[in-house]
């Protein structure tokens, strides 16, 4: 609640009456005077608030501000300084502010470092509402070695801290937190009982060399078995048409040169973590970790930044629109 600035009225004490014939009525007036001032200058000072009284420091601030001090000569003069201003209240965040307040989120960052010492767990197959399919994969790397399950932590924790600036309630399917996993039809569970109001996978390719761009992986109309995809395909290309534009104006990189007749969208039906979700999702492969120049924009810290951005954005834009 704002404060109120209303003015308060504060009398002033009265000196007793002298007789004007008595010897030391001058000198009398000129003390009663002088603590007239005192009494003022003490109330201008600065006073501790008493705990949890801020309405009350608020008023003695209000009375100060209606009491000019005296100047020499005991004619009153205006203050030149304002109103203190740590005593204010810091101003609530605007809606404006959070455009995505109410809004739920999943990040699914692909793999786990740990897959690579968990071998026969992640190898144990899992149903993806078609067929069954392993339960996860070690995930892909550049030549020198910096891993795809490094890279999606990372630019999922940015892009968790991006979201949730904007107000958006954000649910990760990991956080490093577990040795390995978990499974796709695990991942899939996860935004379904989040009802997230969108789904990104965040992913890396490993393609042949010259093979550059990124890619959005969206969901085939699949029904059979525990699948069934139909609510969820036309909101889930709404989704990745938008994280495409904006992905590609935050990072300045252009859609994959090696599928998607360069519109930067993917169907597919191969995907548990896809074909066994009930809300919004696609899967975004950021670039291919196998392609030196690509390999190069991964592994920089400053454009792992962008692409949470443009994530961000694309997100965004889907949710508002």
């Amino acid at each position: 609640m704002p404060y109120d600035h209303r003015k308060t009225t504060r009398r002033t004490p009265t000196p007793t009456p002298t007789s004007s014939h008595t010897p030391g009525s001058v000198l009398t007036r000129a003390l009663a005077l002088a603590g007239c001032c005192a009494v003022l200058a003490g109330c201008g000072a600065s006073q501790a608030a008493p705990p949890g009284g801020k309405a009350q420091e608020t008023r003695l601030e209000s009375a100060t501000q209606s009491l000019p001090p005296v100047a020499s000569g005991g004619q009153p003069s205006r203050s030149p300084q304002a109103a203190p201003q740590s005593s204010r209240s810091p101003q609530p965040v605007s809606q404006g502010n959070r455009p995505l307040a109410g809004r739920t989120v999943v990040i699914d960052p692909g793999h786990n470092s740990g897959n690579f010492r968990h071998s026969r767990e992640i190898n144990q197959k899992v149903n993806i509402g078609t067929t069954r399919k392993e339960c996860d994969t070690t995930g892909t790397s550049t030549d020198a070695g910096y891993t795809e399950a490094s890279f999606t932590l990372d630019v999922s924790h940015r892009l968790r801290d991006l979201l949730t600036a904007r107000g958006a309630k954000v649910v990760l399917t990991h956080d490093a937190d577990r040795p390995w996993g978990p499974c796709i039809d695990e991942r899939a569970r996860i935004g379904n009982a989040a009802r997230a109001d969108a789904v990104v996978s965040v992913h890396a390719d490993g393609s042949a060399v010259g093979h550059r761009g990124f890619h959005v992986i969206l969901p085939a109309r699949v029904r059979g078995g525990s699948a069934d995809t139909a609510k969820i395909v036309g909101p889930s290309r709404d989704l990745g048409e938008d994280i495409v534009d904006r992905f590609a104006r935050a990072t300045g990189t252009s859609p994959a040169n090696y599928l998607g007749s360069g519109t930067g969208l993917d169907v597919r039906d191969d995907l548990g973590g896809l074909n066994l979700s009930t809300v919004p999702k696609v899967f975004v492969e950021c670039g291919n970790m196998r392609d030196p120049k690509d390999a190069q924009l991964l592994t920089s810290a400053a454009w792992r930044q962008k692409a949470a951005q443009g994530l961000a954005d694309g997100i965004a834009t889907y949710l508002k629109g």
